[in-house]
């Protein structure tokens, strides 16, 4: 913050850009505030409905030489170089690079992807340990140009979609990633699979299924796999509706000879 911070409490929200595909939901919190996408300044923070709330977790700034500070991490047994390492290696892996394993664990692989990844851009190469370089790994993500896999979002709504990857024998489903209206997402593609299996529907602000008359508007196929509301992961796709679950057409893609694949959603 620019200006001193004279409090002794603040409630911050915190999610992932994006581009990282759903982020998970806040496990814990002390109170529900008004929120909207972009820049902004809500004088009244609860006079709003539920749907454009979310959870504020209350915390005491540390002081710092810098300044008051709060720091935010999550569960791990990363150090701090190895969570900036496991960062740029996933960034790499949704930008099309082959970075595996997301470990952050320094190696030849890892190392071979990010001189890759700085030549194919003209960067220079200790541009790796500047502090912009994740803004250029995100726009890279963003991108759907080069190897990869993405969703283009060309309608007026925003989008949610899940990605089947076949993994060990079976199909295994993961959702939701949101793809807002405009923009694009590469999903973390784990592995090298050769054939993908997606499915998308358009959902308005407070997350419900946009209805072209009867039907949701929805892009997939034919082979039915199981989804369900809400972040998942899925291996079953036997009797969906039986164990509470979603059943969803998806759309089978062959990756196997189009290093660069690009789905867009239009109405």
């Amino acid at each position: 913050m620019d200006s001193p911070l004279d409090v002794d409490m603040v409630y911050l929200h915190a999610r992932t850009p994006p581009v990282y595909g759903t982020a998970p939901l806040p496990q814990n919190g002390q109170a529900d505030f008004c929120i909207r996408d972009g820049d902004f300044d809500i004088a009244d923070a609860r006079g709003c409905p539920t749907s454009q709330q979310a959870r504020f977790n209350a915390a005491k700034p540390a002081d710092t030489p810098k300044g008051p500070v709060v720091n935010l991490a999550e569960e791990s047994d990363y150090d701090d170089v190895q969570a900036r390492l496991a960062g740029i290696q996933r960034l790499l892996v949704i930008a099309g690079y082959d970075a595996y394993p997301i470990d952050g664990v320094p190696g030849a692989k890892t190392q071979a992807a990010i001189t890759k990844f700085l030549n194919d851009r003209k960067l220079a190469a200790g541009a790796a340990e500047a502090p912009n370089f994740f803004d250029a790994l995100i726009e890279a993500a963003r991108n759907p140009e080069g190897i990869g896999f993405s969703w283009c979002n060309d309608t007026k709504y925003a989008v949610m979609a899940s990605l089947g990857i076949v993994e060990m024998g079976a199909i295994v489903t993961r959702g939701w990633y949101r793809v807002d209206a405009g923009q694009c997402v590469r999903p973390d593609l784990r592995g090298d699979p050769h054939r993908l299996y997606s499915y998308a529907e358009a959902v308005d602000g407070n997350g419900r299924a946009i209805k072209r008359g009867d039907a949701p508007l929805a892009w997939g196929g034919t082979v039915a796999l199981c989804t369900r509301d809400g972040r998942f992961e899925l291996a079953d796709h036997k009797d969906c509706a039986a164990r509470g679950l979603n059943s969803a057409g998806f759309a089978v893609i062959d990756v196997s000879k189009q290093p660069a694949t690009t789905i867009r959603f239009k109405e």
